[in-house]
C-alpha cells in the first residue's frame, strides 16, 4: 500500500502573497518553523485563526498556519 501522510496530522503553512503550502510533519514551536523556512522572526508575522504567535509558541498537527512579510524587499 502507498504510505500518504493525512493532511489532518500535518502543519500546513501558507507564506503569503502565495497560496500554494507547504506541510511538514513534524514542527515544535515557530522558532524551529522560522529556521525550517530561513525566515527570521522579525521580518514576518506568524498568524493561527485570528492569533498572531510569538516564536516560543508550540504548533500541533493540524495547524494552518499564515506567514505574512512585514518588511518592504526593495
Amino acid at each position: 500500500t502507498l504510505n500518504v501522510a493525512r493532511t489532518d496530522r500535518m502543519i500546513t503553512v501558507y507564506l503569503e502573497p502565495a497560496e500554494n503550502p507547504v506541510l511538514f510533519e513534524k514542527m515544535a514551536t515557530v522558532r524551529q518553523l522560522l529556521n525550517a523556512l530561513s525566515l527570521r522572526r522579525t521580518e514576518v508575522l506568524v498568524i493561527r485563526g485570528r492569533e498572531l504567535l510569538t516564536a516560543d509558541r508550540r504548533l500541533e498537527q493540524g495547524d494552518d498556519i499564515r506567514i505574512r512579510q512585514v518588511i518592504s524587499r526593495g
